[in-house]
């Protein structure tokens, strides 16, 4: 499944092992369910999905359940309506989607502008029809699905996934989590979180025993 958040290099499809494909797909439902609120097709699919972890490993196998049992409880009217208290209206959203945010207080920061100038050595650009800056939580997980499924191995390999993930990723996005868990409208999103969170932490381990 891939995101609304279009690079201006193609994504290819990964001839990589199951699990590589896994990873990739996985970042690219996070980007989907971060960037805006479910297409009644996506939603469909999420609430008939089976409940087996989406990536190699039994630790995501809880948290992926009751992603799918909390959509399958739910309306996707209520999920759109959640998306939009949370994320969206007038002024400062409830919780916020950016990195910038969390790393400085801030938005369009220094974050931000380290991230454009990694993304620039990758060959990567912001499409100009997005809305959202680079630093957007959604954006980043695509970067690193195509870091995973491309088919350009001078960028698409594990060092450099590693390197983006462990600059642009891994020292925010648990607040994030921890935000969505705790506030007190949040039901899917929450849940979202709980297995984003749990990704990650899978994805900081496998990083950590290539050094």
């Amino acid at each position: 499944m891939s995101a609304p958040v279009h690079l201006h290099r193609p994504s290819a499809t990964s001839s990589a092992l199951d699990e590589e494909t896994a990873r990739a797909e996985l970042y690219g439902l996070l980007a989907q369910l971060f960037y805006a609120p479910p297409e009644p097709a996506l939603w469909d699919a999420l609430r008939v999905a089976v409940t087996e972890a989406p990536a190699t490993g039994a630790f995501l196998q809880e948290p992926w359940q009751q992603l799918v049992a909390t959509a399958r409880a739910m309306e996707r009217s209520a999920v759109v309506a959640e998306f939009d208290r949370l994320f969206g209206g007038v002024g400062k959203p409830e919780v916020m989607l950016y990195a910038s945010h969390y790393l400085s207080g801030f938005l369009n920061e220094k974050p931000l502008v380290r991230l454009r100038d990694d993304l620039a050595r990758l060959g990567l650009g912001r499409d100009d029809q997005m809305p959202e800056t680079e630093d957007h939580i959604a954006y980043v997980c695509e970067v690193m699905r195509y870091l995973i499924a491309g088919d350009d191995m001078e960028v698409c390999n594990l060092r450099v996934q590693q390197a983006f993930f462990a600059a642009h990723l891994q020292g925010w996005t648990p607040a994030l989590c921890n935000a969505l868990q705790e506030h007190p409208a949040a039901r899917f999103y929450a849940a979202l979180a709980r297995l984003a969170q749990a990704f990650f932490s899978v994805e900081t381990q496998g990083f950590d025993l290539l050094d």
